[in-house]
């Protein structure tokens, strides 16, 4: 956490926390939701300004309910998550970097949902793979053999990380929040 913002919570402890505002996309965007997009239940104007972007992601962390937010000065911008907390996109030189520019490290565990989401977890991060990048990461598996794995859950899957091969647990019908202990909704 930035050295100015430790100052600003230390001098102005009693700043309520903003819920609503900011969301996390499943490609890793941030996104400001004005009072029409929270209305409206859209997903925001998407943030581009490089330096807002890298205090933010410099400021991201959860609090102990297991809601995740962005730590702006004295006050805690609660963040709607779309997926995960992280987001990873492939980067050739380095594996997978998440959303704010950290590598993700070995992958321990890899999980996929009904819907084809890949969703992976290192170094206590998890972090669902950006859906453009998951095609690469499951080019070893046979798209008849992924399909039948997704339905019924015969058969096998593994994804190719770092040149190593891990295997994919299936979710099925599963509260992503409920079993990785995050809220995808913080409320006050």
């Amino acid at each position: 956490m930035d050295d100015i913002v430790k100052q600003a919570m230390a001098k102005w402890p009693n700043v309520p926390h903003c819920y609503g505002w900011l969301a996390l996309d499943a490609r890793g965007g941030w996104r400001m939701r004005d009072e029409h997009a929270q209305q409206a239940k859209l997903p925001g104007d998407r943030l581009n300004n490089a330096a807002l972007l890298a205090f933010i992601n410099r400021n991201y962390a959860a609090d102990a309910r297991g809601c995740w937010y962005f730590q702006n000065g004295p006050q805690r911008v609660y963040v709607n998550l779309e997926t995960t907390p992280y987001v990873a996109r492939t980067d050739p030189a380095q594996g997978l970097l998440v959303q704010t520019g950290e590598v993700l490290g070995p992958v321990e565990h890899a999980y996929m949902t009904r819907a084809g989401a890949l969703i992976v977890q290192a170094g206590g991060k998890l972090a669902q793979v950006d859906d453009r990048d998951v095609a690469q990461l499951l080019a070893d598996t046979d798209d008849d053999a992924l399909m039948t794995w997704l339905e019924t859950g015969r058969g096998a899957v593994s994804v190719r990380l770092n040149g190593t091969p891990v295997a994919v647990e299936r979710l099925a019908g599963v509260d992503l929040g409920a079993r990785f202990g995050f809220v995808a909704t913080p409320q006050a």
